[in-house]
């Protein structure tokens, strides 16, 4: 009899890891990197081939992502910000 896998589990936080952002468990994959991948036009099929992810991690990423977008979406934006502080000092007004 074969054992079935449930959506629980697949994407986890830990503090310790990537800044306490959702991952794929087990692998230290971002759910934002997945997310970033997907958004440049990628299809999962092409993500699941060109990381070390399965498939069925990389619709979990997709779904957490797709039901957390704005959360996602903040931290994506905050990590531009930050990398082009860093690169040329300029800082953005607050909006």
């Amino acid at each position: 009899m074969a054992v079935s896998q449930t959506l629980e589990g697949l994407i986890v936080r830990d503090p310790n890891l990537r800044g306490g952002r959702p991952i794929i468990a087990g692998t230290g994959v971002t759910v934002r990197t997945v997310a970033g991948w997907y958004k440049l036009g990628y299809s999962a099929e092409d993500i699941a081939a060109e990381m070390p992810l399965t498939l069925a991690q990389v619709y979990a990423a997709l779904t957490y992502y797709h039901l957390n977008q704005s959360e996602i979406e903040a931290d994506i934006e905050a990590d531009s910000e930050e990398r082009l502080m860093k690169e040329t000092g300029y800082k953005p007004r607050a909006r």
